[in-house]
This record gives C-alpha cells, structure tokens and sequence, in this order.
C-alpha cells in the first residue's frame, strides 16, 4: 500500500507552552504523538526526547537488520513489531536516566501513542491516554484503552462515560513513559486496508470534541491537511483546554 499522512500540532486556548510533539513517515510507516508533563518545560523536553529515542532505534534498525536487541524479543510480534517495542522501552529509559541526572526535570513524564505500518501489518503501541483510531468504511474504532483514572472507573463500571468526560480527575493518567523503569506498554497488531484512515492524537483533541463529531470530520474530508486544520479548530472552538496534536494517516491501494 501506498501511505499519506498529515500532522499538525497546536497550543490551543489556554496554555502557554506546547508540550506535546509528534512524528510521521510515509518512507517508513512510523507515526508518533507524545503529550509531555511536568514543570518548568519538562514536558516539553520529555515529549521530544521520547520521540527521537524512539525514531533513532528504528532508523537504526532498518539500516542494520542484525543489529543487537537492547531488551528481549517477544516472538509473538514481528520485527517491526519488536522494533517498536524496543525503541519505546529505550524512550523510557532514557527519560528515567536523564531525570536521575537532572533533578530539576524530576517528575516529567510522557504519553506516547505509536503507529507502525509495514505492508498490511498495523502495530499499535501506547502508554497514556494518547489515542490511535481507525476509520473504516464510516465507522470509527477506538484502536486504544487510555491509562487513566477515569477509564479504570468506567471500565469497572463505578463511572459512566459521560460522567468520565467532565470528570474533576479526567487529566489524571495512570501510566507514562518516564515513570518507572518497568513500565508497561501495550501493543496490539492488526490488519491495514486500502482506504483505511488512522487518526493518532493526544487528549487536547478527543477530550473536548466526542468521537462521533471526529468520525464526522474524517467522513467528509476533502484532504487530511484540511481535515486535520478542522479538527484543530473543533477542540478549540471546545475551548481548546490543552495542547492539540493530531496525525492523519489514509492507506492507498499501490499505484
């Protein structure tokens, strides 16, 4: 398949600073969205570095395909897969090394939600309550669980989703990369089709603006630059509470 991608990030209505970042390659099929935390710019410096450890392990390993695995390899995901995996644990790592080194970056952190498409294989990968969806045939599926408070209490039926979307603790997440050194990621491998459209995004978008009004968006899209611009737009004109990142990503049959 052939792949087209557009990403944009935004500051939105009520920050200052923008800590999230993101990463896109139709060479590679490697995409990226990261929402950094923690004070005086951390986060900003933790959504950059996790993204560029995790980029700088898969260049590394497509030009060297016996190059030496830094963690163990699971068999039950490819080697694209594995080299995904791998390059988000060195992300983690190197956040958690680099605050031992640097106390005044203690307690930054991010989220990361990663995307690799290799052939007809779609690897997702994900810690925090950054989100990968897939638009298919007009119907959009949530690809991700989000690592939060708020999603650990729907999911046990304690709060409805409703309640979860206005909720006083709905910015609290349970996992991020810089953390802890054995911090678990969640992956999950899929089938990529022609025509299929993934969205990755960070919460300034799929906070403020329902799924439904983003399955809407992507439906009549006229290109992924203008719809990406116009969801922007939709999470501020929600009040644009956060930082706005958005990476599209649309399969084309092969030419």
């Amino acid at each position: 398949m052939r792949l087209e991608s557009f990403g944009i990030t935004d500051v939105g209505m009520k920050r200052s600073l923008n800590e999230d970042a993101y990463y896109r390659s139709d060479e590679i099929g490697l995409y990226l969205v990261a929402d950094g935390m923690g004070g005086h710019a951390a986060g900003e410096v933790a959504s950059a570095r996790a993204i560029e450890a995790i980029v700088d392990f898969v260049h590394r390993h497509i030009a060297d395909d016996t190059l030496t695995w830094p963690f163990s390899y699971d068999r039950t995901l490819s080697v694209y897969a594995n080299a995904l995996l791998c390059g988000i644990r060195l992300a983690n790592q190197q956040l958690c090394t680099l605050q031992q080194a640097t106390p005044e970056l203690g307690g930054m952190g991010t989220t990361i939600a990663a995307l690799r498409i290799t052939g007809h294989e779609a690897v997702i990968a994900h810690v925090g309550d950054s989100r990968v969806y897939r638009f298919r045939e007009g119907s959009l599926t949530l690809l991700t669980s989000d690592h939060s408070w708020v999603n650990e209490q729907v999911q046990k039926k304690l709060i409805s989703i409703e309640d979860a979307r206005n909720h006083r603790y709905r910015n609290v997440i349970t996992r991020a990369l810089g953390n802890r050194f054995d911090v678990e990621i969640d992956m999950s491998t899929l089938v990529a089709e022609p025509r299929d459209v993934f969205l990755l995004a960070t919460d300034g978008l799929t906070g403020p603006v329902e799924d439904k009004t983003i399955a809407e968006a992507i439906r009549n899209r006229t290109t992924l630059r203008d719809c990406a611009n116009h969801l922007v737009s939709l999470a501020n004109m929600a009040g644009g509470p956060d930082n706005i990142t958005v990476v599209l990503v649309e399969c084309h049959p092969d030419d």
